[in-house]
């Protein structure tokens, strides 16, 4: 969260992809960062990067377009600026390749993976691997997807909720909700 914070409020922007369904879940993160979470706040930069969601090999190997999201961290990354990448099985060859051009632009990569599909054993596959020491990585220990999906979707709530809570303090608890 707080590479997110930092890259924020010094006037950067997040970038944000996932491989397969995992990209509807960085447009989500997108949505609530430029428009809000559960509470109004001035807007934030991020954008949702776009690639093939109805690709079944996206999260593979064997993605049909290994370059969709690199192409757009090389056209609008700078340094500075976070990565957010997205993937259930750690092995996308999207994914990798944007987290390759990510670090050429000198940009802080947040890695949300998981072992899904994977042989080989944890720490989120060849995209885990891929990461600097400065970068963060939150790896789900689980082989099914939706089981990743879900904490991946539950870890970017926390990541907007704990950016707000930076930004515009801890929000009081609605005491209409306790007493129900």
């Amino acid at each position: 969260m707080q590479a997110l914070l930092a890259c924020v409020t010094s006037g950067g922007k997040i970038l944000s992809c996932g491989a397969g369904v995992s990209s509807y879940l960085a447009a989500q993160f997108a949505t609530h960062f430029v428009g809000r979470f559960e509470r109004d706040r001035p807007e934030l930069a991020a954008l949702a990067l776009q690639g093939d969601a109805t690709d079944p090999a996206a999260d593979t190997p064997g993605a049909s377009d290994p370059d969709c999201y690199a192409r757009q961290v090389r056209a609008l990354g700078q340094a500075g600026d976070v990565l957010l990448a997205l993937s259930a099985s750690g092995q996308s060859v999207a994914v990798l390749a944007a987290v390759e051009a990510a670090h050429a632009r000198d940009m802080t990569v947040i890695a949300l993976l998981g072992n899904a599909g994977n042989t080989g054993g944890g720490n989120g596959g060849a995209v885990g691997r891929a990461l600097r020491e400065t970068d963060v990585l939150v790896c789900v220990p689980h082989e099914r997807a939706a089981r990743i999906q879900e904490v991946h979707m539950l870890t970017l709530h926390c990541f907007c909720d704990g950016v707000d809570a930076q930004l515009l303090g801890d929000q009081d608890t609605d005491s209409s909700l306790l007493s129900a």
